[in-house]
């Protein structure tokens, strides 16, 4: 018996019965030998951490743009709090915590630069609806290895694709990540609110903080026990009626204080800026694109799609010094 069979017999003897057990994956779009000593859930999770698009995330926006400080989450730093949120859930239910440490950390991996006033930019630019759950889906199956995708198995794929509010994962562990993410960036959100001046502990509305406490810690710590001990024998995660009302309800006085705050928005018109133009030259010079994205276009690739996908994987920094090298004079050098 090879270790990762030893993992998979494991894995049924241990794992909740509404667990996904790697031995009964629907599999990859192309087929592959099995891992002596990882389970495909496991390769998945390398994968992820492995490839481009999530080193990319480091220099992608959570909140705030372009902030001047060490200690404000960046797109990659959301992701690997989200991780951990994700994984102590699905080890108290039983659950596969392989795949749910793979969803997690790639769910956020098709998100464009600045945020997601990048993706309004592309929606608004291409007319299409850019969305970066389905974008996310497409990085891994089609954009990373030059062209040839991380051929992730379906479970990973579908949590990805449905990791937002209002869509249902097919698996638990997808579950987990999508009610982990509203934790994690809720109350990460909130800290960096406060470091940044916009946001007090004092100021948040009370109802919500009796409920679920008057600290970033205390409140991830009661929202995390809350859910585990309501979810317990269930093929889906919820918290109690009272702290999901206070959950929610924090979430829209995020919106309405943080989201749409003047002073975190006032960047948002540059950077909208930035992508249009870029689009925009991309549409007109799609040679002077890299040539893994020149290749989609000669092989019958839709031109705005395929600028899209090469934009919306640029980082903050990225796209900034694109647009300063395309429109910013240079100081003029002999040498």
């Amino acid at each position: 018996m090879t270790i990762r069979e030893e993992f998979e017999k494991r894995e049924h003897e241990i794992l909740s019965e509404f667990a996904a057990f790697s031995d009964e994956s629907r599999g990859r779009d192309v087929s592959e030998v099995e891992s002596d000593i990882r389970t495909a859930y496991q390769r998945d999770r390398d994968r992820v951490i492995h490839s481009k698009a999530f080193r990319r995330l480091k220099h992608k926006t959570q909140v705030f743009l372009a902030p001047y400080g060490d200690h404000y989450r960046a797109r990659l730093t959301h992701t690997l709090e989200v991780s951990q949120i994700a994984r102590t859930i699905s080890k108290a239910l039983r659950c596969n915590d392989d795949l749910t440490e793979a969803i997690a950390l790639a769910h956020d991996i098709g998100h464009t630069p600045f945020g997601h006033v990048g993706e309004r930019a592309l929606s608004c630019v291409s007319g299409m609806q850019f969305a970066h759950n389905i974008h996310g889906v497409r990085v891994v199956e089609v954009l990373e290895k030059d062209g040839e995708g991380l051929n992730l198995t379906w479970e990973v794929r579908d949590g990805i694709l449905n990791h937002k509010t209002s869509l249902t994962p097919a698996t638990l562990e997808g579950d987990i990540v999508r009610i982990s993410d509203k934790i994690g960036y809720i109350n990460h959100d909130i800290d960096d609110g406060i470091r940044a001046g916009v946001l007090t502990e004092e100021g948040l509305p009370r109802e919500c903080t009796d409920v679920l406490g008057h600290s970033t810690r205390d409140r991830i710590d009661r929202m995390i026990t809350d859910l585990i001990k309501n979810s317990i024998g269930s093929p889906r995660v919820k918290m109690s009626e009272e702290s999901w009302n206070a959950l929610m309800s924090l979430r829209k006085y995020m919106f309405e204080n943080l989201y749409t705050n003047p002073v975190v928005k006032r960047e948002e018109r540059k950077a909208f800026e930035i992508i249009r133009i870029l689009y925009e030259y991309f549409m007109d010079n799609p040679e002077e694109m890299p040539e893994e994205f020149v290749t989609f276009i000669h092989n019958g690739a839709d031109k705005s799609v395929i600028v899209c996908d090469y934009i919306a994987g640029m980082t903050d920094n990225y796209a900034v010094e694109t647009f300063q090298n395309l429109y910013i004079p240079h100081s003029w050098s002999k040498y």
